[in-house]
């Protein structure tokens, strides 16, 4: 089970790789920490939370808010239900990140996706994301050399939109999820394989023209509940992990501010909706908190109450994204945004930036992370994205 805890990431990369390296798989299990200041450090933990990672550069440059923004052929990595509303017949995109650059120069994630219409209301879509850690030497208990190995993992995505009227649509994603971190290594006498899993994305939109502040505006809506599935383990008969799943609601207002211009406000708020750890008693019984060993629905709905510090550090565990993308003749954009988490459950805080030209059926997007480097593993991350889109515009 790993830690979501992006100020310490680079530490629990290094603990990955040196425990992969002895022949063992990392489920973490600590109570949580206590900072020097005095406050609580209690981040949710998660296996396979490379899901998390927003792979689009357009959202990328708006601080990760996109959930109501308006649909292109990425919307199924934030949004699914977003593709029924996309005017093409069908269309693709790709996008790359070299990921964690102050960690390791070969950390990267990769993202495919594409969209076809098979009607005027029903959208059918695929995606493939793909998360490699790099490459890693390997060595056993006596520091004999084992070789090298590159750990990855890997989701495919199969999504269905449906719209329901001119405003509202609903979608669903299925997925299969793949997590090679241990290369066969033996852990406890046992052989450690690589994680599977199933899981699926429920979601939701709606848009509306309105005027609003003395424009024509459109004003959308939109949420997503992504990676209701089974629990994830590594070893056969071991600890089993949960998935990232992640709540995601937010809205957008898109101002039409003449022929030229589009200025898009967008404001989303996230939550895992998996168990917090409770706080352990010496003897290993629970002070406070919930036992974090339970079934999926049980810590999906648990997951707003289980908080040993109660509701306030329920509150605490609300992620915010906020984001402005301003749109030239619909050709040109600029984008920025800021992401919010509180220290106490990770502390990823940053501004971002991002740009975006669009000629014909082709867009390049390219989003840049402004964060300290001193702090966070992800100051200066790039993202690139291409899309193609083809078939007339209804």
């Amino acid at each position: 089970m790993r830690i979501i805890n992006y100020k310490r990431y680079s530490k629990f990369l290094l603990m990955c790789f040196f425990f992969v390296s002895q022949n063992f798989v990392v489920f973490a299990q600590n109570a949580p920490q206590t900072e020097t200041n005095g406050s609580r450090l209690n981040s949710v933990r998660t296996a396979v939370p490379f899901l998390l990672i927003t792979p689009d550069a357009r959202v990328g440059g708006m601080g990760e808010a996109g959930v109501a923004i308006a649909p292109d052929a990425n919307s199924t990595s934030i949004n699914p239900s977003k593709i029924a509303f996309l005017e093409q017949k069908y269309g693709m995109s790709v996008s790359y990140s070299p990921w964690l650059r102050t960690i390791a120069s070969d950390i990267n994630l990769g993202y495919l996706s594409g969209f076809y219409k098979l009607d005027d209301r029903t959208t059918l879509g695929a995606s493939l994301r793909y998360f490699s850690l790099g490459k890693i030497q390997l060595t056993d208990i006596n520091q004999q050399d084992l070789g090298t190995y590159n750990p990855n993992e890997f989701a495919f995505d199969a999504t269905y939109s449906r719209r329901f009227g001119d405003s509202f649509s609903l979608g669903t994603s299925m997925r299969y999820i793949y997590s090679n971190l241990a290369s066969g290594q033996f852990s406890v006498g046992q052989q450690s394989r690589a994680g599977k899993s199933f899981a699926m994305d429920v979601s939701a939109y709606f848009k509306k023209p309105t005027y609003l502040l003395g424009h024509d505006a459109i004003v959308s809506a939109g949420a997503n509940i992504s990676n209701i599935g089974t629990k994830m383990s590594y070893i056969d008969g071991g600890e089993s992990a949960f998935l990232p799943t992640n709540l995601k609601i937010g809205g957008a207002s898109t101002f039409i501010l003449d022929d030229y211009n589009e200025l898009t406000i967008a404001l989303d708020f996230n939550k895992l909706l998996v168990p917090t750890q409770p706080i352990y008693n010496t003897d290993g019984s629970i002070q406070s908190g919930r036992d974090p060993n339970r079934s999926v629905p049980s810590g999906i709905f648990g997951s707003f109450t289980d908080a040993p510090g109660g509701f306030s550090e329920e509150v605490k565990e609300i992620n915010i994204a906020t984001g402005l993308e301003y749109w030239y003749n619909k050709r040109f954009a600029l984008r920025a945004g800021y992401f919010y988490e509180n220290p106490n459950k990770g502390d990823r805080r940053y501004f971002t930036l991002g740009t975006g030209v669009k000629y014909q059926s082709f867009n390049l997007d390219l989003s840049y992370l402004l964060a300290s480097a001193r702090t966070s593993p992800l100051a200066n991350t790039l993202r690139f994205t291409l899309l193609f889109n083809f078939g007339d515009n209804k």
